[in-house]
């Protein structure tokens, strides 16, 4: 039977965004992180984190830095007690200064590939699974690949925005109580 899983956007989710983090001197773990994704483990949740990362297209840090954070950050998760089962990014950006990378893509949010491809990896059943993003993007795209709740992350004294999320929260631990 596939497994139901939380997926997570990085940046704003999982580590504060401070634009284009693409080393350890600049991630800072979000607070309730970990809290969050032990519950959500212990619930039979697969752990994935979904990720744009135009950093890479833009040529602020290379695709290896990236792979090397998430590395490290897989690491940091597991020394809390919680498994990521996969991170999933996407490097390309059509307005990116790396030709390699200077492209539209399927698996850019809004666009759901990343998400599909990480039910197909992760056999994971999206209709089961949870989503938790802080931008539209994240929202469209889950909704888009079928992903039943869609948990959208304000941050205080922000105007709601128009979204396909099915929960809004204002703090990551917020969700603890809706992942049973």
């Amino acid at each position: 039977m596939p497994h139901r899983a939380l997926l997570l956007d990085r940046d704003g989710i999982v580590n504060v965004d401070h634009g284009y983090v693409g080393d350890r001197g600049r991630f800072t773990f979000m607070d309730g992180i970990f809290p969050l994704t032990r519950h959500a483990a212990d619930r039979g949740f697969r752990i994935a984190v979904i990720t744009n990362q135009s950093g890479i297209a833009r040529g602020y840090f290379s695709e290896t830095a990236f792979l090397e954070l998430s590395g490290w950050m897989r690491d940091m998760f597991r020394s809390q007690g919680v498994e990521v089962a996969g991170v999933f990014h996407c490097p390309y950006h059509k307005g990116g200064t790396v030709e390699r990378y200077a492209r539209d893509s399927f698996w850019r949010k809004p666009n759901p590939g990343m998400i599909l491809e990480a039910a197909r990896r992760l056999d994971l059943d999206l209709s089961r699974s949870v989503f938790l993003g802080d931008q539209p993007t994240d929202m469209a795209a889950a909704q888009t690949a079928g992903v039943a709740q869609r948990v959208m992350l304000e941050s205080a004294g922000e105007l709601p925005q128009e979204t396909a999320a099915t929960l809004t929260i204002h703090q990551l631990t917020e969700l603890i109580p809706f992942l049973t």
